[in-house]
């Protein structure tokens, strides 16, 4: 057994599953922010795996029991969209694979709506997703909600996709649905034109009831700049984030990104994308637009049934999406995602954030826009909280927090230089606050106030961290450093070792808060 790698009985689980209800970091925030709107902050993820994917290790069931047993409020599975071989229990699927749509229709929906009749996973909301091999290009975590998650309708349009957007065989398919198909659409599943209507084919039938986010983004070397900027033109209420705190993060690589060019690795287990300060990631926020970054455990199998591989943590176990979330469904979780109030973290580092601009009597927190005169004075607060322990039973403690901006310019014009500028000059740390600058409230939350005259249009977002400034390995001058292999012969020793070196880098980040400046009255 390794060292901190905790066996989970039944009994354990069952216990913390009906005890789990609403945290007391999140009932705080809720009280403050139902004020003006009603809701609660859940935690969650869109991308975890099953035996549905042929290239994991684990139950439909055994993933929920541990998702909820740390903490979450809500999972969508999100298994290769190819053929699939096994049932959600690992069994072999008599007569071969088949298509994962057909999949979940058999056995993931049913088995998922069995278990909940049976009173496991009360409250908690359960969605089955997809994988998709996008063409040329990566994985993208995709779902379609529907009027209703798990109904006939969503899916059969899971089924429609997999038809309309992979190289599956179209004997695989009822005849009845091809035929309906063909008359509206057509096949689309080789090249980058194709990538770009399965995305419009979602915007235009799904516009409010799907979201398609890119996983792992720099793994693989296959976008440039532009092609996000397309994407999220073509189907902006669906192609409206990316993965930038990947899962897989007890891979030797950290996350998997293993190439050796700089902006194909992790940065405190981070992707370059999201980790470096002025990136691709400021450069569209720069543009104005609201593109959000999550975080995931992309969890396939923590350490192979053979004691040879690791691969990524149970969800909930390291990363953790907080969303403010309106309703008690996944089309609320979604239209949560989509306004961008929510931030991502590692390790729990904090489990609670409060980030909101005020000026000129108006107030807008992540993802909204605050629009103030020139020359107004604005004040930014910050509250946050961390929990006494991690899931790894060590404590935790924030010892910085960066409050980044950049300007706002508007959007690139397709078929210039700036629609295949990577980068955003004008992204900064303003300030970097430690204890030193905040005070702790009588709720345990460390308050942090920020006051500034508003001149020009910007953007405001957060990242914070345990490590100093400085740290041999892992920071310099607060920045990240690129993350080692840890390439240990000894399996046992390996697989310590990769634990013991994501617990000792952990960070947060927030998605922006945008702030417009209106020209002074002549």
């Amino acid at each position: 057994m390794l060292p901190r790698f905790k066996a989970i009985t039944v009994l354990a689980l069952s216990m913390s599953i009906l005890a789990q209800g609403l945290p007391v970091a999140a009932k705080e925030l809720e009280d403050k922010d139902q004020k003006n709107v009603h809701g609660r902050w859940m935690k969650g993820e869109y991308h975890a795996h099953t035996f549905q994917s042929d290239d994991a290790q684990q139950s439909l069931e055994s993933v929920l029991d541990h998702a909820f047993t740390y903490g979450m409020d809500w999972i969508a599975i999100s298994d290769h969209l190819r053929t699939s071989a096994r049932d959600d229990e690992g069994n072999a699927i008599a007569g071969g694979p088949i298509p994962l749509s057909q999949g979940i229709i058999q056995y993931q929906a049913p088995k998922i709506k069995q278990l909940q009749s049976e009173g496991k996973y009360r409250n908690k909301i359960i969605f089955s997703g997809f994988e998709w091999d996008m063409p040329t290009y990566e994985h993208v975590g995709i779902g379609i909600v529907g009027d209703k998650s798990g109904s006939e309708k969503s899916l059969k349009a899971v089924n429609q996709f997999e038809y309309l957007f992979t190289n599956r065989d179209e004997k695989m398919f009822d005849p009845r649905d091809v035929a309906a198909w063909e008359k509206k659409d057509q096949r689309a599943y080789t090249t980058a034109q194709d990538a770009r209507t399965a995305l419009a084919w979602l915007e235009k039938n799904y516009k409010k009831s799907s979201y398609a986010i890119m996983n792992h983004p720099s793994r693989k070397k296959v976008y440039t700049i532009s092609d996000f900027r397309d994407f999220n033109n073509i189907a902006p209420n669906v192609a409206f984030g990316f993965e930038g705190m990947p899962g897989n993060q007890m891979e030797p690589d950290r996350g998997g990104l293993n190439l050796d060019t700089p902006e194909n690795r992790t940065y405190g287990g981070s992707d370059y994308m999201l980790a470096k300060v002025g990136g691709s990631w400021d450069a569209l926020l720069g543009e104005g637009r609201h593109f959000w970054n999550f975080s995931n455990s992309d969890s396939h199998f923590e350490i192979s049934d053979n004691r040879l591989y690791s691969s990524g943590y149970w969800p909930g176990q390291y990363a953790k999406n907080y969303t403010w979330v309106n309703g008690t469904t996944m089309q609320s979780v979604l239209d949560g995602m989509r306004s961008g109030k929510s931030f991502s973290v590692y390790g729990d580092l904090i489990d609670a954030l409060d980030f909101r601009i005020q000026g000129g009597g108006k107030e807008s927190e992540m993802g909204q826009e605050l629009i103030v005169k020139k020359g107004q004075k604005a004040e930014i607060t910050i509250r946050f909280k961390s929990p006494k322990k991690n899931n790894n039973g060590d404590p935790v403690r924030v010892d910085h927090v960066d409050l980044i901006a950049g300007d706002v310019t508007g959007k690139a014009v397709q078929g210039t230089p700036a629609y295949n500028k990577a980068t955003n000059d004008t992204t900064k740390v303003v300030k970097r606050f430690t204890s030193k600058d905040w005070k702790t409230d009588r709720n345990g939350y460390n308050v942090i106030t920020f006051t500034w005259k508003a001149d020009k249009n910007q953007y405001f977002r957060l990242r914070g961290t345990n490590l100093g400034v400085n740290v041999p390995g892992e920071t310099s001058n607060g920045e990240p450093l690129m993350d080692p292999k840890t390439d240990i012969a000894d399996n046992e020793t390996r697989f310590a070792e990769i634990n013991k070196r994501n617990y000792q880098d952990l960070w947060f980040y927030s998605n922006p808060i945008f702030v417009t400046v209106k020209p002074e009255k002549k």
